[in-house]
């Protein structure tokens, strides 16, 4: 797969993940917020819930139980923190999130993933 075909991809699925979670209540603050530490996918609000979401797409459900790591969370949770004063109140939780997204499955949310 070229470069450019796994962007479209993964945008594809970033806006399938945008849009479960919008039709779960979430708020969607941003998209691709890029950094210097590295890159969250999403950022969404529900209530005082801020939660930085990475989404991986894959060709087939049994590709998503590799999909994510401990290295790539990292990446995420190195980024979240530089991000969360843009988007999260002193009193608001504030969580890394995961959603995973195969074609013909309903999307898996894993919350709070990350515990540093």
């Amino acid at each position: 797969m070229s470069r450019q075909e796994a962007e479209r991809r993964g945008r594809r699925g970033e806006n399938l993940a945008a849009w479960y979670l919008w039709l779960c209540g979430w708020r969607i603050l941003a998209k691709r917020q890029r950094i210097g530490a590295g890159e969250v996918d999403l950022v969404a609000r529900k209530g005082r819930t801020v939660a930085f979401v990475e989404v991986k797409w894959r060709a087939s459900r049994a590709a998503l139980d590799e999909a994510i790591d401990a290295r790539r969370l990292r990446r995420v949770a190195r980024a979240a923190e530089a991000l969360v004063p843009r988007f999260a109140k002193p009193d608001d939780d504030v969580r890394i999130d995961v959603i995973l997204l195969a074609p013909g499955h309903w999307p898996r949310h894993m919350a709070n993933v990350w515990q540093p």
